[in-house]
């Protein structure tokens, strides 16, 4: 099982990875494939991405049972903490709101 999310990239790939993985949101595709062809899809992935981002998510032997790999800009890094693949998010700079307050302040 793997899980493929694609941020900004040509419309192209997203419908070139559509012949083997089922899209089930914009950007993110899942599917059960062998392992040399989730690698050959990662590196299509890699090469064709322009200036988007890409992370996959699959299945293997470790403690957490999955692995992750990203290439270019995405919302989302991979950060290793002794062994334990964690997701961390960029906080970006909330909006001014016209009145002056945050309606939640």
């Amino acid at each position: 099982m793997m899980v493929l999310m694609l941020e900004k990239v040509p419309v192209g790939l997203r419908g070139e990875l559509t012949r083997w993985l089922i899209q089930a949101k914009t950007g993110v595709f899942v599917g059960r494939v062998s392992a040399q062809v989730r690698d050959l899809l990662w590196e299509k992935v890699c090469d064709g991405r322009g200036t988007g981002g890409a992370m996959l998510i699959y299945q293997t032997n470790t403690e957490q049972g999955y692995a992750i790999r990203t290439d270019g800009e995405t919302a989302r890094t991979m950060v290793d903490f002794d062994g334990l693949n964690l997701i961390r998010t960029i906080d970006t700079p909330k909006k001014a709101y016209r009145g002056g307050k945050s309606p939640t302040a």
